[in-house]
């Protein structure tokens, strides 16, 4: 087919005898001549290729000749409708009787568009779907790096940019580690870069409280051992067992920060297991001893009657507290369900602390509700910030 052809004559052909292909372009180019006039000559559109190569197959059966005829050309509709009416005038191919009959014409344009817009489907469904990130996406991704930029050093070592001025600093084992920590948005981390705890590091546990972020392994005990020895620690949360800070994401590390313990309570724990088998073991010998009554610990938390010490004890928690005027705690809720927590509470909170970002949606709810000021570790998008609510971003916070 001729690729600048737009359209496609498809005719029929039945003759009373057998003919062959030459004869049947023979009879269509010697009883069109003349028919149509000197612009629509057959032999003239084909030399000025406005008609293409005369496709006929033909079959011959019990002395009668079947066949389709095709031809291409690129005339527009009303000529091309003419020249395939044409067809229909031919009485005789060879010596034999015959007729033409033209079943339809086809548009080659439109099956070109059928293919593009099939394969422009497929290139949607394939194509983009891997590529394609959500406005979130981009954001979070671009905060992060930026976060990852931020990496300082504390007297030579390793640090997030608040360890200097922070009262909470979180200890770790390496560079890595505080990368990771920078990355989901906990700035106080500082690293202690192997098993020995240096000075540096020791002295600024002794007026701080010190929350040590050890691997599961046997590296991170050694290092909580030293660390107790040198320095004091006040909070324990370990990796799952076998991983390391580094290969953590953002849900395990806050919810091993949310399970930290006191060191205390940590360290007593295996004493309290072997005594709790041997009393089993003494019991075996047949004695009816009875199980000794399980014992509630007292609660080892305080909770912080001033704003500075809210925003320390969320920090790289993923949670949000809801404050009232004096700063005492009326609900801790989940980053994400801060919006919810807010509509719904009986107590108008004053202040709204979030270890998390603040979006436009949340601060229209604290708006709302008549909320005094919204503290969030990082800062949405925003279309219309409402004046009544006071914001700032927990670096922005004052020093106590």
């Amino acid at each position: 087919m001729d690729e600048t052809a737009k359209y496609l004559i498809h005719a029929d052909i039945t003759a009373d005898g057998i003919v062959e292909r030459s004869d049947v372009v023979g009879a269509i180019f010697g009883q069109t001549e003349g028919l149509l006039g000197d612009d629509l000559d057959l032999r003239d559109l084909q030399q000025s290729s406005k008609v293409g190569r005369i496709d006929v197959t033909i079959d011959s059966e019990a002395g009668i000749s079947r066949g389709e005829v095709t031809i291409a050309t690129s005339l527009d509709k009303v000529e091309t409708a003419i020249l395939a009416a044409s067809l229909e005038t031919i009485e005789r191919v060879g010596p034999c009787e015959a007729s033409f009959s033209v079943e339809n014409l086809e548009d080659v344009r439109r099956a070109k568009r059928r293919q593009v817009i099939d394969r422009a489907k497929e290139l949607l469904a394939t194509a983009f779907d891997e590529d394609l990130m959500s406005s979130t996406e981009l954001i979070e991704e671009v905060r992060e790096s930026i976060r990852v930029e931020r990496i300082t050093e504390y007297e030579g070592y390793p640090a997030g940019p608040r360890v200097a001025t922070s009262d909470a600093v979180i200890v770790v084992e390496g560079r890595a580690d505080v990368l990771t920590l920078l990355k989901y948005g906990i700035k106080n981390a500082i690293a202690v870069e192997g098993t020995s705890v240096p000075d540096a590091v020791a002295d600024l546990t002794r007026d701080r409280t010190v929350t040590a972020f050890l691997d599961g392994d046997r590296g991170g005990d050694l290092i909580l051992r030293e660390l107790d020895q040198v320095g004091e620690v006040d909070y324990v949360a370990v990796a799952p067992e076998g991983r390391s800070v580094e290969t953590l994401d953002r849900h395990e590390v806050h919810r091993a920060l949310r399970e930290k313990v006191p060191y205390d309570v940590y360290v007593s724990e295996p004493e309290e297991e072997v005594e709790e088998l041997e009393t089993a073991t003494a019991a075996t010998d047949g004695s009816t001893m009875p199980a000794p009554d399980p014992v509630t610990p007292e609660p080892t938390d305080v909770a912080p009657d001033t704003l500075n010490g809210h925003v320390e004890s969320i920090t790289g928690s993923d949670t949000a507290r809801l404050l009232d005027a004096d700063f005492s705690q009326l609900v801790e809720v989940p980053a994400d369900e801060a919006f919810d927590a807010i509509e719904a509470a009986d107590r108008v909170p004053t202040t709204v602390v979030i270890d998390g970002t603040a979006t436009q949606r949340l601060l229209d709810i604290a708006a709302q509700r008549g909320v005094d000021q919204v503290i969030a570790r990082d800062l949405g998008e925003f279309t219309k910030r409402p004046t009544s609510v006071k914001l700032r971003t927990l670096d922005e916070l004052p020093a106590p």
